[in-house]
């Protein structure tokens, strides 16, 4: 049964098979069929994991420009021994350190010890009235464990005195008083007080703050047909921390986002609120945001008519197509271009009919431009002569389509290259921020019911230069 089914095939004419593939042709598309809602593009999102390595010397200058001068001061303090007196610890110079392990710090905080001490008044107190200054300076030495707190205070997890770094005797009548182990005691009762349990020793908040108001401010691109503005949504904060063997400070900071659109004149004042700090693991220098701009149908209408309309395409020698009235939808997943046409013959014959062209929008990095590929098309009316001159002339129509249609964004990309990059940029006293190697361009086309969704990705990653 094969053997005669092809025996009779091949002894169809000729023209009547190609007649037939070509009809086939013009039919494989549906211009009426059902192809149910267009797959909706993936969330907007935005990360960004920057590892900072903030070097010994401006966590120093930090410490050191954060840590009160005052330490502290009581008065009437009981001494024992029958003694009271008055004491004031201040800061006497600058706070030294070095890394123990990962997590743990050992500070040298040189501080002078002022007051003044007497015997309480009763006994011989009575009779000796006079109270003995002091003003002494001592280098006490201590370990803490450092922490970044939620609210991006520095603070301390455990407090321990290591060495006290000097005695403190006083002569009373004659006789000699060791206050150390009193100041030791006060040093401890400090520092279990103001350096445990995450207490603030310094705080990155404001540091934050004004950087966050910068960076999360509202931005806005110039795109076809319009202005529109974005913010950044922040979703999930992230932190790790840890000293390495160079004693450097090391933060690995990260944010997962989403990204919001906005008319140009009802983008948001102000920046969202940073949510609460979370553990990361993510070692890597990344900038990764997903920009969604949106092309209107009429638009891309217009812009598909400065290119097509009017504009001869050649079918073969004898035969120019002209396309008109170029109208622009949804086809599923696909893009799908509705245009009238008008095939003018050197004889004189005039054909005329609809194409339905169907295809999927795509990037081309050399031209910088939107392009289609997988073109395809049916005939949806004309008469069988246009069908078949048109059919005949598939692939050349649909390389002259694909060569016409093209939309060039370099001068948007430029746009949303410069807006990107001022946004992220940042000047703060301990460092300059700069974005590295950022690449714009589009990641995905998402055609819906009113308007095709194209996804620019801008990649990067974030240069640290520390004051």
């Amino acid at each position: 049964m094969k053997i005669q089914f092809r025996l009779r095939f091949i002894n169809f004419p000729i023209p009547i098979v190609l007649l037939g593939l070509v009809l086939f042709s013009c039919k494989s598309i549906n211009p009426a069929a059902n192809l149910g809602l267009s797959t909706p593009p993936p969330p907007a999102t935005t990360e960004v994991n920057v590892p900072l390595k903030i070097p010994k010397e401006t966590l120093s200058k930090l410490l050191n420009s954060q840590i009160p001068t005052l330490l502290l001061q009581e008065k009437g303090m009981d001494m024992g021994s029958g003694m009271t007196g008055d004491l004031q610890l201040k800061r006497n110079g600058q706070i030294s350190w070095i890394a123990l392990d990962s997590q743990r710090i050992q500070l040298s905080v040189p501080i002078n010890v002022l007051g003044q001490v007497g015997l309480k008044p009763k006994g011989l107190g009575s009779l000796f009235q006079s109270k003995l200054p002091l003003n002494e300076d001592f280098t006490p030495i201590f370990v803490i464990d450092p922490v970044i707190n939620s609210n991006w205070s520095i603070g301390a997890e455990s407090f321990e005195l290591m060495d006290l770094g000097g005695n403190l005797a006083i002569d009373v009548l004659g006789m000699q008083v060791d206050l150390s182990g009193l100041l030791s005691k006060e040093i401890r009762k400090w520092g279990n007080q103001n350096l445990t349990g995450g207490k603030e020793i310094a705080s990155l908040k404001t540091l934050v703050d004004l950087a966050w108001a910068q960076v999360g401010k509202p931005f806005s691109i110039d795109w076809i047909g319009g202005n529109t503005a974005f913010s950044i949504q922040p979703q999930d904060l992230k932190i790790k921390e840890f000293f390495d063997a160079n004693q450097d400070y090391n933060l690995w900071l990260g944010m997962d986002g989403k990204i919001n659109s906005h008319p140009a004149d009802a983008a948001p004042s102000r920046s969202f609120p940073l949510p609460e700090l979370s553990p990361n693991d993510n070692s890597t220098n990344e900038l990764e945001i997903l920009i969604p701009l949106t092309v209107k149908y009429s638009t891309l209408d217009e812009l598909l008519k400065e290119n097509l309309d009017g504009k001869a395409i050649r079918v073969d020698k004898k035969t120019t197509l002209i396309p008109s009235n170029i109208k622009t939808q949804a086809f599923g997943d696909l893009l799908a271009v509705n245009m009238d046409f008008t095939a003018e013959q050197t004889n004189g014959k005039i054909l005329s009919g609809t194409l339905f062209v169907v295809g999927q929008p795509e990037y081309n990095a050399a031209s910088q431009s939107l392009v289609f590929e997988d073109i395809n098309f049916k005939m949806e009316s004309g008469s069988l002569g246009a069908q078949t001159g048109v059919g005949l002339k598939k692939r050349k129509i649909i390389r002259s389509i694909e060569t016409k249609a093209v939309f060039p964004i370099g001068d948007v990309l430029a746009e949303s290259l410069g807006s990107i990059t001022d946004r992220l940029g940042l000047n703060t006293p301990i460092a300059e921020f700069k974005i590295a190697d950022l690449i714009i361009e589009p990641s995905g086309f998402y055609p819906m019911a009113k308007e095709l969704v194209i996804h620019m990705k801008a990649s990067g990653e974030v240069d640290v230069k520390w004051k």
